[in-house]
């Protein structure tokens, strides 16, 4: 029995601006990632990978073709309904944590919890039981002025699962950590992908971590191009 599809982007196309100054993002993008799959994303500046993560994420509706979360089609929804979708089941890791300086570890996770109706003790224990698969139960009064840049990603990687998402989209989680503290949170995202069966779509610059991604797709010009393999691709 094959993997069910988590992610998938069908025939594509993202055309942005009027007139004379339309630019196409994606062209005729097409792709599947199946529940517990990390699939990486490189390219040069301007290939398109960030439009891809906005339309993959429902942030902005695609000119043609569709997207889907599960069996949701994502781009058939309104906008009220897309909303909803995002918040039951899409997670975002961002470069920046974009952590709530108030807010303990904890609180950042419950607040989640808050967004999508009253928390109960169970999201307080799942939140917690999150923190501790990051290497953070014990930190978890802690604010983020109280925590390194690493482990603020790692509350922030915590935070984009604690609403049980069928996809996580990853927008160059390394990008402000350095390359041991980039590694154990690419490992990280690998591993929590494989544990909470996630399809993960990650957007880096960085060859040195596509080792722990299960495949590696390439962006030219709105266009991917064929998969590779993670080894391939870091030594091109």
């Amino acid at each position: 029995m094959s993997a069910a599809i988590g992610l998938a982007a069908e025939h594509v196309t993202l055309v942005l601006g009027d007139g004379d100054q339309q630019i196409t993002a994606l062209n005729d993008v097409s792709l599947q990632i199946t529940k517990g799959e990390c699939v990486a994303v490189v390219g040069p500046s301007g290939s398109g990978k960030s439009s891809l993560l906005a339309v993959c994420g429902g942030l902005r509706a695609p000119t043609k073709g569709r997207i889907r979360i599960g069996e949701t089609d994502l781009t058939a929804l309104k906008d009220s309904q897309r909303t909803g979708v995002r918040r039951s089941k899409i997670g975002f890791v961002f470069q920046q944590s974009n952590l709530v300086p108030s807010l303990s570890a904890l609180d950042q996770l419950m607040l989640i919890a808050h967004v999508n109706g009253s928390p109960t003790k169970a999201d307080e224990n799942r939140a917690m039981k999150l923190l501790d698969s990051v290497g953070l139960a014990a930190r978890a009064r802690r604010r983020p002025g109280q925590l390194s840049g690493g482990e603020c990603q790692r509350v922030g990687i915590a935070r984009a699962l604690m609403n049980r998402p069928d996809v996580l989209l990853v927008d160059e989680p390394t990008s402000m950590l350095d390359h041991n503290r980039g590694t154990d949170i690419v490992k990280l995202l690998a591993t929590q992908t494989k544990e909470h069966g996630v399809a993960t779509l990650m957007v880096t610059h960085d060859a040195s971590m596509l080792s722990w991604a299960d495949r590696v797709l390439r962006m030219e010009d709105g266009r991917v191009l064929p998969a590779s393999s993670p080894m391939a691709t870091a030594a091109q």
